[in-house]
């Protein structure tokens, strides 16, 4: 069945005629040059006409609205209650992703939780438990406390296929005013931002729907009402008008929450090395990943690199490419070894004393349950 917004897309071409008055006034001084010249003249739609397309538009959108609202809540978390020095509250959305409860939302949002209580389009309010994070892609799945009787979990689109140009609605609840609405396009596909834990997350979604504090965690919908991403930030310039919403991207969503479910964490890919930090990166001219420490029994212990000796004075192994990708930084060597995957060995081609070399490591899971 051909999509409803593809549809009103080529009724709106009948848009153009309202400038048809405009353009008579205008042909009235233009010296008429032959009378003998056809003119072919196209009805003009009429205002009823042209507003039924806009009535069937805004009805498919408040379809939308009421189909997938019910399915978003607020999420409300108090980190720190026990601390004066360390209270705050974090606000945030979520939504149903399976029939079992489960809720997604972000890993900043629930981030140091001491409570955390979720807002239903009923007005109703749950507490709720974190069932896993994962900090490297920014999501979390929580889930309530309470059994009870839950709206449907959302119908979930591949992100694979998404476009520049197609519509992009938001759900959410930004600065505490829940199921609140913005709408707006595709703006940019295959973006990468980078997490707090050193690792970026690839083919972000950019969006310019209005994306505010506390739409986090909320759905990214297509114009069927489909989960395409799960916003994540917005970035806020000083000038108006400049705000750019990202969204982590279904496809990445669908494999890891999964993974939260079943296991309360997702593997994290290294080698068991510590990247010397931006500033010192800098300083030494190094282009790559430089090795400020190597963990001790870490496979990159056991292929001999070498970390920064600051007795010796000497700075530690610079990683410049991975099986012959070219490595810019961490977030760089975060992602290969990912694609390469924990249980197999990557080929890193490392820059000593001027000396450039190559050892094979082992990738292993570097974040044991623990420690995210």
């Amino acid at each position: 069945m051909e999509n409803r917004f593809a549809w009103f897309a080529r009724k709106l071409v009948l848009l153009p005629v309202l400038a048809a008055p405009l353009l008579t006034i205008s042909l009235l001084i233009i010296p008429w040059v032959t009378a003998s010249t056809p003119v072919s003249a196209q009805p003009a739609a009429s205002s009823s006409e042209i507003r039924n397309v806009l009535a069937e538009v805004e009805r498919a959108t408040m379809s939308l609205f009421e189909q997938v609202s019910p399915s978003v809540f607020g999420v409300t978390v108090i980190v720190g209650a026990d601390d004066p020095s360390k209270f705050m509250i974090n606000t945030g959305s979520g939504f149903i992703w399976d029939g079992a409860g489960n809720i997604v939302t972000n890993a900043h949002v629930v981030h140091g939780a001491g409570t955390i209580t979720i807002w239903l389009a009923s007005g109703d309010q749950l507490d709720a438990e974190i069932v896993g994070v994962a900090p490297n892609y920014d999501l979390a799945v929580i889930r309530p406390k309470e059994k009870r009787a839950l709206p449907p979990a959302l119908a979930v689109a591949s992100s694979a296929t998404l476009k520049v140009g197609q519509s992009a609605f938001a759900i959410g609840s930004p600065w505490g005013l829940d199921q609140s609405l913005t709408a707006g396009v595709i703006s940019g596909l295959r973006r990468e931002l980078p997490t707090t834990r050193g690792h970026e997350v690839t083919n972000m979604i950019q969006t310019d729907a209005a994306i505010y504090p506390g739409n986090s965690g909320g759905p990214l919908l297509d114009s069927s009402g489909r989960l395409i991403g799960v916003i994540t930030i917005s970035y806020r310039l000083d000038a108006p008008n400049t705000a750019l919403g990202f969204a982590i991207p279904s496809d990445t969503v669908s494999r890891v929450v999964p993974e939260l479910i079943s296991k309360g964490r997702i593997a994290t890919a290294g080698i068991g090395i510590v990247p010397a930090d931006d500033a010192t990166a800098t300083r030494a001219g190094v282009d790559g990943v430089l090795v400020a420490r190597v963990r001790p029994g870490s496979p990159a212990a056991r292929a001999g690199l070498r970390g920064a000796d600051q007795k010796a004075g000497t700075q530690g192994d610079v990683i410049t490419a991975a099986d012959g990708i070219s490595i810019r930084d961490p977030f760089d060597l975060t992602n290969q070894l990912e694609r390469v995957g924990i249980g197999h060995t990557v080929k890193l081609t490392i820059k000593r004393d001027g000396q450039a070399t190559t050892l094979p490591v082992d990738i292993i899971d570097v974040d044991p349950p623990g420690r995210q």
